[in-house]
Formats: C-alpha cells, sequence, structure tokens
C-alpha cells in the first residue's frame, strides 16, 4: 500500500500555478504497479482515487494514516472499475468476479477487501473511488448490460459518445460514490463538452484506452480561466467543485467520470457554452 494526499486549493491561487505545479496538485500518475496498491487521498470531499494491481499475490486493501480507522470500510464505501484482465474481488469472503470494464459497489462496514489477477499474464487492473458514507448498501456488480446507456454528441462536433451509467443512483444504491464510463466514438476526440461545474461535488476523470503514442489534453479551471494538462494512458485528473473538466484527445479513447459530495443527481451540473470560456 503507498499513497499521497492531496490538499484542496482556492481558484484564485490556481491562477498562478505552473504546469509543474498545476500537475503535482491535480494530475495522478502511476496508479497501476505491479503487486501494489497506490491510492490518493483528496481533501475535495475526501475522495479517495486509486488502483491495484495484483500479479503474482492477492492485495488486501489496507487503511491508511488520513482515515483513522481499523479497517479501509469502517466509515466508507468504494466503487471498483476493472480495467485490465479478469480478477476477482473478495469482500469478507464473498468472491466477485470482474471482467473488463465490469464495475463493483462495496458499501460501508465491510471489513476485507482483496484483489486478486485470475491470470498473472494479463493482470487485473482495479481501478477505484471511495468516499465517506453515512449509512451501509450492499455489495452490488454492475455490468455494461446493467448500465444506464445514453448516446451523446455528434461526428460533425468531433464528440459522439456513449455513456455507461454504471455505479449511479439509478441502478444502485449509494451514499456518495458515483461512477460511470464515456467510449468516444472513431473520430471523436472531444468528452464533455460543452462543459460544465457542479460545486456540489468533486469530480475525478481516468483515462484510459488511450492508444500507444497518442496523449489527451485535460482541461480544468474556473470557466473564465482555464488550464490544461496533457495525460497519457491510465492517468487520472482531480476535478475540484469549482473547476471544468473537459478533454480532447488526439485520437479517441475511453474516460471513467467519480464523483462523491453533495448530491447524486447525476444532471445535476451548471453547463457553460463554450463560446463563454474566451
Amino acid at each position: 500500500m503507498k499513497y499521497d494526499v492531496r490538499y484542496a486549493a482556492h481558484p484564485d491561487d490556481v491562477k498562478h500555478y505552473d504546469t509543474g505545479r498545476l500537475r503535482e496538485h491535480f494530475l495522478i500518475q502511476d496508479l497501476f504497479t505491479a503487486d501494489e496498491i497506490r491510492l490518493v487521498y483528496s481533501h475535495y470531499d475526501r475522495i479517495i482515487v486509486g488502483g491495484a494491481a495484483p500479479v503474482k499475490r492477492p492485495l488486501k486493501l489496507e487503511p491508511i494514516d488520513p482515515i483513522r480507522s481499523s479497517t479501509f470500510l469502517e466509515r466508507r464505501e468504494i466503487g471498483i472499475i476493472n480495467v485490465g484482465g479478469k480478477g476477482t474481488v473478495t469482500a469478507d469472503g464473498q468472491s466477485h468476479e470482474l471482467d473488463y470494464k465490469e464495475a463493483l459497489y462495496v458499501g460501508r462496514g465491510t471489513k476485507d477487501v482483496v484483489f486478486q489477477s485470475l491470470n498473472p499474464g494479463k493482470p487485473a487492473h482495479f481501478y477505484m473511488n471511495s468516499a465517506p458514507a453515512h449509512t451501509a448498501y450492499p455489495i452490488q456488480k454492475v455490468t455494461r448490460k446493467n448500465a444506464l446507456v445514453v448516446d451523446l454528441g455528434s461526428l460533425e462536433t468531433a464528440n459522439q459518445r456513449r455513456i455507461f451509467k454504471l455505479l449511479v443512483n439509478q441502478v444502485i444504491k449509494t451514499c456518495q460514490v458515483q461512477m460511470g464510463m464515456t467510449e468516444l466514438k472513431t473520430g471523436s476526440v472531444w468528452n464533455t463538452m460543452p462543459p460544465h461545474v457542479h460545486d456540489r461535488r468533486v469530480e475525478v476523470y481516468f483515462y484510459f484506452e488511450v492508444p500507444d503514442g497518442q496523449p489527451v489534453c485535460h482541461f480544468m479551471g474556473v470557466p473564465h480561466e482555464t488550464r490544461l494538462l496533457w495525460m497519457k494512458n491510465e492517468q487520472a485528473v482531480i476535478s475540484p467543485d469549482w473547476s471544468i473538466h473537459a478533454a480532447a484527445g488526439t485520437s479517441n479513447y475511453t474516460f471513467i467520470w467519480g464523483m462523491a459530495g453533495e448530491n447524486l443527481d447525476y444532471d445535476d451540473m451548471d453547463k457553460i457554452v463554450p463560446v463563454e470560456l474566451l
């Protein structure tokens, strides 16, 4: 288990960040290292972002110092999406097999969570978001077939995409964590356009299926003064409550969005007309 802590920043301060400092505060790199669990504890809504890459041995989710608890999920819930080979998540002795792009919700009070790959030659990559929880809800697996699916955008505006709402309140019960996945069609590069903010919750984007040699340019900041971060495959970025979140790649790609905060309504967002970004 390795973890990092990220503190909240005022938008007026972020205006003065150079590229290096912006990446230090908001970009999450190296989420998947063989036989390690890597976590980032953010002071934005106390969300924890992490990755587990079991290869030669199972990996147990242990509590980290910032949460001051005897088990990781003593006062938390967690959403998990597998972006690698087949694997299992064993929660209090009950094993749940996750294939590529399948999701699992594990509720508050679960004592033991163990990650394992079924084939070490093609290890699982378990991406996770965790947030404080006020009550306990049942463990549930959600596949793409169980998800709510929405098609948005068009090829004419280079943002034709399919959204899979996986761990959302229209599908399962959660306290704070909401997670889903957006796949861009071939020929489309823009996501979340027009962009938006939601002052009631933080959001984290995790980019994957980014082709070799191709990057994604993530846009953040207050609407009238945006900043950008160039990102690689299997990297994540924290989007504060006051920040827009949108991106364009040099190819199509897929990303996982995860939220925690006041409101579980997926459509609770304040949209920004693109020309207002000028």
